[in-house]
């Protein structure tokens, strides 16, 4: 079975941050599900008997290769797409904007994601993950 197709998927969302407007992303891999050569705040799905700080904090140690220093819940949203095979997805999404080390930032899965980059609210990469401009127009003041 697989999570957001055969069954509703629970995951988490992470804007990581600087503490001094800088914004972390990843441009996605061709070896990622879908939205190839794309950026993205980064995310993954909650394991059975996970807590979501333990997905929010194992997510980002395994992408980032750092340790949250602080986070903030930003909401949640409810996640309907067609995936780029055809098939109905659906995901149930936490959104948190996380405070990091920026001087501790690694790439921790360089076969997931391409690069990754530091960037301003002003001067975002392109193209975005399809997702991406949703969680902008929702936190958009709760990220400056």
């Amino acid at each position: 079975m697989k999570k957001g197709v055969d069954h509703i998927g629970v995951g988490v969302v992470f804007f990581c941050h600087d503490g001094n407007g800088n914004f972390l992303m990843s441009k996605r891999s061709k070896n990622t599900r879908d939205e190839h050569g794309r950026w993205d705040p980064g995310g993954g799905s909650i394991e059975l008997g996970e807590s979501i700080e333990g997905a929010l904090k194992r997510e980002i140690k395994e992408e980032y290769c750092t340790e949250v220093i602080e986070s903030d819940f930003l909401g949640f949203r409810d996640v309907h797409r067609i995936d780029e095979k055809g098939n109905k997805t659906h995901w149930v999404v936490l959104d948190f904007k996380v405070l990091i080390d920026k001087d501790k930032v690694k790439n921790g899965v360089p076969n997931e994601h391409e690069e990754i980059g530091w960037f301003r609210l002003d001067n975002l990469p392109s193209p975005v993950h399809s997702q991406f401009p949703i969680f902008l127009k929702n936190y958009k003041n709760k990220l400056k």
